[in-house]
């Protein structure tokens, strides 16, 4: 387990938990905070996330207040940043129904500047809040072993520990409110330039007859060896491409990257090509695809007629 400095391990008591948001990532977060012995209601759109959270021993609730009602910490994790200000600052939302002294902890992925928006309303309510994206993807969300970059105040950090203990096995705290995400959108742009570079690597491997299994292996070995390509090579190799992590989900992330280093400034040519090659995947239909499908766009752009 890495934690953040100086981090002692700890006994933690458990908590009344609120989770909002069960999907891909979201419902396996959950059902381990209910394996460490919290006590979890959970609320989704779709009723079967909901069902499948009471089936592995939480509770269901029909509402964001109703998940939300007693809560000691709230979870979000949800798709994009529209969704979060609906959920936590709309007029039925987190906010509108939180216990003064909750800990809201905002897993999704969205703009740093919507996750100072909510810190500020949360503040306002006597709610406090930590942005805590995750990476890992799916597999990494089932045995509980995400990594997780907290923005927010240390004490409240120190409160968070005891749950965020059942989700990740890489916790660190890297800043004030917002950091969180900025840190998030930094591995986002070396996840999607990883993926398009392996997905050229195996296109170069197949155009010269070159075993890829065989390549891959001897390249994970040396420095070009990375965790996307032990998590994805084999896969990428076999076209299989059901979705861990939605390459949707991944342009809309692009875009986050994007516009905050046009607010800041600054160029990223690499990160401006990979996200305009995952655009076009997304735009000739792949977005349901694993990210990982960007191979289909690399290999697209090589056929020969």
């Amino acid at each position: 387990m890495n934690r953040a400095a100086g981090e002692p391990q700890r006994r933690w008591r458990m908590s009344k938990v609120g989770f909002i948001g069960l999907g891909i990532m979201g419902g396996p977060m959950a059902a381990n905070l209910v394996k460490a012995g919290h006590e979890v209601t959970g609320y989704n759109r779709s009723q079967p996330k909901i069902d499948q959270l009471v089936a592995d021993g939480g509770k269901g609730a029909s509402s964001v207040a109703e998940a939300v009602s007693g809560a000691e910490i709230v979870f979000t994790m949800l798709p994009d940043s529209p969704d979060v200000e609906q959920v936590v600052l709309g007029e039925d939302g987190v906010l509108a129904h939180a216990e003064p002294g909750a800990l809201l902890i905002d897993c999704s992925t969205i703009r740093p500047d919507v996750s100072l928006r909510v810190a500020e309303a949360a503040f306002e309510k006597g709610v406090r809040t930590l942005d805590a994206p995750v990476s890992g993807g799916e597999p990494k969300a089932i045995d509980g072993t995400l990594s997780i970059m907290i923005g927010g105040a240390r004490e409240d950090v120190d409160t968070a520990w005891g749950v965020l203990d059942a989700v990740g096995a890489t916790i660190v705290h890297v800043g004030p409110a917002g950091a969180g995400q900025t840190v998030k959108a930094a591995n986002q742009l070396m996840v999607a330039g990883h993926i398009g570079l392996l997905a050229e690597a195996l296109v170069f491997l197949e155009r010269h007859g070159v075993d890829t299994e065989a390549g891959l292996q001897v390249l994970g070995g040396g420095l070009a060896g990375s965790a996307v390509l032990d998590a994805k090579g084999a896969k990428m190799r076999e076209r299989e491409f059901a979705p861990g992590f939605r390459l949707e989900l991944h342009h809309k992330d692009l875009g986050i990257v994007q516009s905050a280093a046009r607010e800041a400034g600054l160029s990223i040519p690499l990160g401006s090509l990979v996200s305009q090659l995952v655009a076009a995947a997304v735009a000739q239909g792949g977005g349901q695809l694993d990210h990982s499908g960007l191979l289909k766009q690399i290999t697209q752009l090589n056929a020969r007629s």
